[in-house]
């Protein structure tokens, strides 16, 4: 028997774009019936809560809009949607107002009044505010208040398993489920189902993302033949902490702040190398600054655990200890003074830049189905500057909410499910249930090893093509490995096969855009095609699965806004 809910709005995910999603939906008309439902626990799981660095606003004297879309835009190597990048900008401004005087959020201010703007890297005026090295904790848990306030259904620890079609295949109908604490299946039908379970590249040995991030999100939307775009692009953070690898806090970052503050990147030798890739030194963009560490790596000028060294020290221990006390205290945590010491670090895969292709409403090609947040590409590009995620999550959960609202207003009603799809995809679940035990594990082992080794930072056709066979092997022996234990409810093995499926599923994705991409940009680097090649014809990858193959081709990059050796800049702005 499968439980079978009825709701207006489905949210899938709880993270900033979700929460705000259901805010804004309910302000919109307060008679709708509104269901988030998440992986985990809502105000504990996911990837805003982690946020440390903090949100881009253009509020500060002298900043403006225009400079933090040509940020936006030359950051992310010309390869952003444009029209979602000034979306991004211009409804930041607003969106930081409402989280401070209608969320509740308070954000760190200068001695005036003012927001205080810290130094982020890739950037030309520092505008990112924020709530000390905590940023993320303060957004969510004041968007968990004013969730909690309202009449808002919430599934907790519901696994979204696929999305259902409705009988003419053109619409979506509703989401399949796993009930995690009961192990049983459900069925939501919604009149409209935002995805907004956030990217998550944990498939690399080195990753921030939370333990709960699989890829769910843009597997299912894969499997429903939703075009993803710029999947090659997964940005790896500077400074994750490299703890060994006993400890899951390896990998989890240390912001970028530090850096924006004076921090220094050093080598085994204590030296600062920066300056030797690029003439911003630690500031440089994420990619230039991720990629200029691996080579160093490769080098060998490497620390005992293999990675490099920040140092705050210079700044003064106190100052440091004032300034990232968060950072400081996890620092510690690791064994490691980051106020008056070195804290070994390594680049760690952060976020996903690609996603679902959609219009700046948040709608995509089929009618019901929207998506905002990490699920979504087109915003960043090539790259996306830190303090633009938190923006993007909030100001695009925004406008989804409004538009779902809207659409239902103007007739979108619930569909009747194909349960042809819906009995398919069950199936699809119960595989493991049908095999021998096998060892999840292992298989992870290697898929996170692969990842790095030969979809990673520095890319040749080599190692890609090594890489999918490696992926078809690891997904051949996935589905011929079981889960021994029959009991369902909080399966957790059972919970990892179904990690494993979506991860390499992606993983495919990410891999054949990567060998499709012959240029370097950004966060995609090729050894064999080092240049960016041509901006004025810039073409961003497209990927989606056709009758269980993957389709990858290329579309050009509509300039509508700005060109490539244009800005929205005044002379005085563009000189500073």
């Amino acid at each position: 028997m499968i439980e079978q809910l009825e709701t207006d709005i489905l949210i899938l995910g709880a993270g900033g774009a979700g929460l705000f999603a259901a805010l804004h939906a309910h302000q919109a008309n307060a008679g709708l019936d509104i269901t988030v439902a998440a992986k985990g626990l809502l105000g504990k799981s996911g990837c805003t809560r982690m946020v440390q660095g903090g949100y881009n606003v253009a509020l500060h004297k002298g900043d403006s809009v225009e400079r933090h879309f040509m940020d936006t835009i030359e950051g992310g190597k010309w390869l952003p949607h444009q029209q979602l990048a000034w979306t991004l900008v211009t409804k930041a401004v607003e969106r930081v107002q409402e989280l401070e005087n209608e969320v509740g959020c308070f954000f760190d201010r200068n001695p005036d009044g003012s927001l205080h703007g810290k130094a982020f890297a890739g950037q030309t005026f520092d505008r990112t505010v924020h709530k000390g090295d905590l940023t993320g904790i303060e957004i969510i848990n004041r968007l968990m208040e004013q969730v909690w306030a309202r009449p808002i259904r919430r599934l907790e620890e519901y696994r979204a398993l696929a999305l259902i079609p409705d009988t003419s295949g053109k619409a979506v109908a509703g989401v399949l489920f796993l009930d995690v604490r009961r192990g049983t299946y459900s069925y939501v039908a919604a009149k409209a189902v935002l995805l907004a379970t956030g990217g998550g590249p944990t498939m690399y040995r080195y990753h921030t993302p939370s333990g709960d991030k699989s890829m769910d999100g843009l597997a299912m939307a894969l499997r429903f033949g939703l075009p993803l775009r710029d999947m090659e692009m997964v940005q790896f953070h500077p400074t994750g902490v490299l703890a060994g690898r006993h400890t899951r806090m390896t990998g989890t970052i240390i912001e970028e702040g530090l850096r924006g503050s004076g921090g220094y990147l050093l080598n085994n030798a204590k030296e600062r190398f920066m300056f030797a890739y690029d003439k911003r030194g630690e500031r440089a963009t994420r990619d230039i600054v991720s990629r200029s560490m691996f080579s160093e790596m490769r080098a060998g000028r490497t620390t005992p655990e293999g990675g490099l060294y920040i140092s705050m020290g210079h700044l003064g221990p106190e100052n440091v200890r004032r300034q990232f006390k968060g950072m400081v205290e996890r620092c510690a945590d690791c064994g490691f003074d980051l106020a008056g010491g070195l804290v070994e670090v390594v680049p760690t895969a952060h976020y996903m830049m690609g996603g679902v292709v959609c219009e700046v409403d948040t709608s995509t090609e089929v009618e019901g189905l929207y998506v905002a947040g990490e699920d979504a590409g087109g915003v960043h590009g090539a790259n996306r500057l830190g303090g633009n995620g938190v923006a993007n999550s909030t100001v695009f959960g925004g406008i989804a909410g409004e538009t779902m609202a809207a659409a239902i207003a103007k007739g979108l009603d619930r569909r009747a499910m194909d349960r042809s799809v819906l009995d398919a995809e069950i199936a699809r679940a119960e595989t493991p249930f049908q095999r021998k035990g096998g060892d999840l594990n292992r298989l992870r082992e290697t898929l996170l090893d692969m990842m790095w080794d030969d979809v990673g930072i520095i890319r040749e056709p080599v190692g890609l093509r090594r890489g999918l066979a490696a992926l078809g092997d690891i997904e051949s022996e996935l589905l011929a490995s079981g889960v021994a234990d029959d009991d369902r409810a909080f399966n957790l093995t059972w919970s990892d096969w179904l990690n494993l499926r979506s991860q390499v599923e992606i993983s495919k994705v990410i891999t054949e855009a990567a060998l499709k991409r012959e240029n370097s940009r950004g966060a995609h680097f090729r050894s064999d095609f080092p240049e960016p090649g041509d901006l004025e014809t810039s073409r961003f990858t497209v990927v989606r699965e056709r009758d269980g193959r993957l389709d990858v081709s290329d579309a050009p990059v509509a300039f509508t806004i700005v060109k490539p050796g244009e800005t929205l800049l005044k002379d005085q702005e563009a000189a500073e």
